[in-house]
Formats: C-alpha cells, structure tokens, sequence
C-alpha cells in the first residue's frame, strides 16, 4: 500500500479518536522501529533523579502535529512512557487540538503540559517545526532532540507559544533538549521573543549540542528580577550565532556554561544577574561584544570564569546599570556541580561544536578529548549486588543543639497571600508560610557557607499536610534527601549557603511554621 498524505493521515487520525472516544478504547498511532536517541542525559538534567523522557515505552511515528497531540492523548494515563518519532514538517494547518484523559493539548502549538515520561525525536528526512512552538509546562522528564524549531512568533501571523521556539514554566522539571537547532528571522521588531526560555519554577535542564541563531534573543532563566524560583541549567557544546542578547539572561539560580561556541553576540551575551551563579569555562567567544556581565540593571549577578578563549571581542565602560565582566574577567563567586563531566579545551570548541550541533548531525557527541563520536547506548540497569543505602526519613525526634535559621535569609518559590518567607526562621510557631497551592519551595540561607547535617520542619495546623518533599542543597542542585511526612531528617554533614525544602505534594495548602537548620 503507497503511503498516504499528510491530509489523509490528519483525517485518519481524528477519526480515530473519535472512536476510541467513543469506546473508550486507548488511542495509538502506527509503531515504528526501534527510536533513535542518544545515550543519556548530560549536566543538571542528569540529577534529580535523572531525565529518560519515553524509555521504556511504546514507541509511535508522527508526521503532523495533530499526530503527535494524538499519541500523547492516546496513552494509558499521562504518565505512561511514550517516544514520539518526528518526521516532516509541523505547522499551523497540520497541528489541531486534540481531547483525553492523558493530554491537554492546544492548536498551533506542540503543548506538553501535565504530563511526563514523553521524548519527542526527528528521525528519517528531519523533523522542522516550522513557525510552530513546543510548550512545556506543568511537565517533566521531558526530552526534545534532533528536530528543528524555526521562525515562531508572538506578534503578525500565524502566532504560537508566546514567540518562543522552546518555552518551560510553572513548575517543569527535568528537561533534556539535545541536538536541536532554533532559529528566528529577526527580533522583537520582526514579531519573534526567546529561542530557549524557561521560567516559573523550572529546574534540572540541559540545553546541550545545539544551534541558536538570527534572533534578538537567545532566551532567558527567570522572568523578572524578583521571579527567582528557577535554576540548575547546564549549557554546553552549543552554537548561539547572531543573536542580540540573552544568551542567556539568567535572574536567579545556577548556571553551567561549558564548551559553547558564541560568535556574533551583536549587544550582550551570558547576564547574570539578581544574584544568579555563573559557571562560565572552556568557551569560546568570537566576534561579539559584552559576552559576559550583568546588563541593564543594578541588580548583581556573579560569575566563575576558567579556561574560555575571547576572540575579538570588544568590551563597553562600566556604568550604574551596566557591568561587563572584560576586558579582562575574572571570577567574583564559585559555583560547584554536582555531575561528572569532561571539558574540551576551548581551543578546539569551534570545529568540534560545528561538526555535533544542531539537527541532522547523527547525534555525535565530543568525548573530552576533541573527537566527535557515535555515543555509546545507554548501560542497560542491572540489579545492585549490594543493598542500597536508605534514604533519610523524617522523624519527630528534634535534633540537639542551635537552630542556625534564626537570624538567617529566607527566599522561595512562591507565597500565599498573608504569609511570608521569614516566618519560617522566625522562631515562632504562630506564624507560618505557605506555597500559593500545594506545592511550592521555601528556602533557608545565610551570607557564607555553613555546615548542617540536619533540618526540622514544623507544621502548622491548617489546611493541608506535607505528603511528599525534598531537601535541596540549593548551591549545587543536590538531592539531600526526601520524604512523605514533615520532621527531623539527619544526613551527611554539608556545607552550603542556601537550604531548600520543596513540596511535592500535599492533602491541600500547607503551612510551614518553622524550618530549622542545626549543624
């Protein structure tokens, strides 16, 4: 049987729907062979508890963007691991909304919002989301790769996902986009935003091997100087080419920034600033100016500077809003990852990121040593021949000593209304914070690094309780610890400057009276 066309497979695949609607029988689209993905994630999207998008799942082809709503929409619950194949190209008149349990997907845009376990990869001819973006949101263990993302916009016609080729927020975790390319035609002028652009609560990502170019705005972690909660992003082995600025604009959090290739930053590069941490090493910056500062505002960032090579790059005068780390910078913060990784020598960044980055490159990789190479498959798991070490589990014995809290900073990821951060370091059990839902962050932090090896929280009666939480070692993106009820969890001694109890799930609102620090 020949293969049908694009209108022929959108038709059979809405009438598909219909059907299992009706039944409620479970929607899939075709399987295909055996996907093609590379061997793991790399950098942050490494950590918390790592990011394997649809392993181990059904593997299905698309070649609309209907298709793919389908597949999401089709699965058992939306969580079920599931790879998407990619081929062709996605845009406004193949990319509908589709309807179920699974999915809540929206038309003229690749929506990936309440779900998780999903990888979404280009295979035969390529895959071209053309003036189509791909949103996720309320998401995680996500993986996007090898597809191209062109020429979307938030202003003219057709629009889709605010301007952005790849935008995340409101709580997305662990996200891997590898060997992608994102491309714009212009500006905010020209009716396009961010090519790479993450916020409300997003963290665990990885931007790695890709290209971004001709756009005003490479992308951003944070959308304002007081919308912290997002961080632990590494970028590396990528291309940002003719872009303006952002490359990127980080507000808040951490940043890893290795083996990039930056040429033609036309006004301002990495912006660090309102407090975010730049690791910043081995890169190469060519033809560009102010490829490192903080940029337009009073608002301090830092950075770690090592190994990168600036090559014909111009630097601007210092002013009130405007500080550029050159012509000769040097590092004011350390920034420690909690991930293995090999450097290449900046010197040998050019040629290798131009022979890995990007779509259509065959998914090679950098070894460490300059040579680009096939990735080796990822280790199949076998059962450990020892027993694990157990995790920390809350108690309701309270720990000995000073409580380090009292007199220490507060910050998090959000607040109910009539609640506040330093509540929880206030001594008091009168007073409390809560997340603005169920979920939410709160952290403890101080001027320099102090040891602790454990924390008490203490709730307040109220609406709901801590069901599910994590403790966070916030300078590094580490997993200290998790639990399913609030007390005292003890843990190896650690050093750090900032402490983060995040909520992961709760019977409703809670409210955190106190979050106590001992060493």
């Amino acid at each position: 049987m020949g293969r049908r066309s694009p209108s022929t497979r959108l038709r059979a695949a809405l009438a598909a729907l219909a059907v299992a609607a009706a039944t409620g029988a479970v929607l899939t689209v075709p399987e295909a062979t055996a996907a093609t993905t590379a061997a793991g994630a790399t950098g942050y999207a490494s950590q918390n508890g790592g990011t394997t998008g649809g392993a181990g799942g059904q593997t299905v082809r698309a070649t609309t963007g209907t298709e793919i709503h389908a597949a999401l929409c089709g699965r058992a619950s939306s969580s079920t691991p599931l790879t998407i194949q990619v081929e062709g190209t996605i845009n406004h008149a193949n990319t509908a909304k589709v309807s179920g349990d699974s999915c809540n997907t929206a038309a003229g845009v690749i929506e990936l919002k309440q779900i998780s376990n999903v990888t979404i990869v280009g295979v035969g001819a390529g895959a071209v989301f053309d003036q189509v973006g791909i949103h996720i949101r309320e998401s995680s263990n996500i993986i996007v790769q090898n597809v191209t993302v062109r020429n979307v916009k938030k202003s003219g016609s057709p629009t889709s996902n605010g301007g952005d080729a790849i935008g995340m927020e409101s709580d997305v975790r662990n996200v891997w986009v590898d060997h992608v390319t994102l491309e714009a035609s212009g500006g905010e002028a020209e009716g396009f935003d961010g090519l790479f652009d993450m916020k409300d609560n997003t963290q665990y990502v990885t931007l790695s091997y890709s290209v971004l170019r001709n756009s005003g705005r490479g992308g951003l972690v944070g959308s304002s100087e007081t919308e912290l909660s997002n961080g632990f992003i590494t970028y590396h082995h990528n291309l940002y080419e003719n872009i303006d600025s952002r490359a990127p604009l980080l507000r808040g959090g951490i940043a890893h920034m290795y083996d990039n290739h930056y040429r033609r930053l036309n006004e301002s590069g990495i912006n660090s600033r309102a407090g975010a941490r730049a690791k910043v090493e081995n890169n190469y910056f060519e033809d560009s100016k102010d490829v490192l500062g903080t940029f337009y505002t009073d608002a301090a960032g830092y950075w770690q500077v090592a190994g990168n090579v600036f090559d014909n790059v111009t630097w601007s005068p210092k002013g009130t809003d405007y500080n550029p780390a050159g012509p000769n910078p040097v590092s004011n913060t350390t920034v420690s990852v909690p991930y293995a990784y090999t450097p290449d020598s900046a010197s040998c960044v050019p040629d290798v990121v131009a022979r890995t980055a990007g779509a259509g490159k065959g998914l090679l990789v950098s070894d460490g040593s300059c040579t680009p190479q096939t990735p080796s498959p990822t280790p199949t798991p076998t059962a450990p021949t020892t027993a694990p070490t157990p995790t920390p589990t809350a108690t309701a014995t309270p720990p000995s000593g000073t409580n380090l809290s009292i007199g220490a900073g507060a910050d998090g990821s959000s607040k109910a209304d009539g609640t506040s951060y330093g509540n929880v370091r206030d001594g008091s059990l009168a007073t409390y914070w809560s997340p603005a839902g169920t979920t939410g962050s709160v952290s403890v932090k101080w001027g320099a690094p102090t040891t602790i090896s454990s924390v008490r929280i203490r709730e307040a009666a109220g609406a709901g309780t801590v069901t599910g939480w994590r403790l966070l070692n916030a300078d590094t993106g580490a997993v200290l610890s998790t639990g399913s009820a609030a007390g005292t969890v003890s843990f190896p001694a650690t050093s750090l400057a900032k402490v983060t109890f995040e909520i992961t799930s709760a019977t409703g609102t809670p409210r955190v009276a106190e979050f106590e620090t001992y060493a």
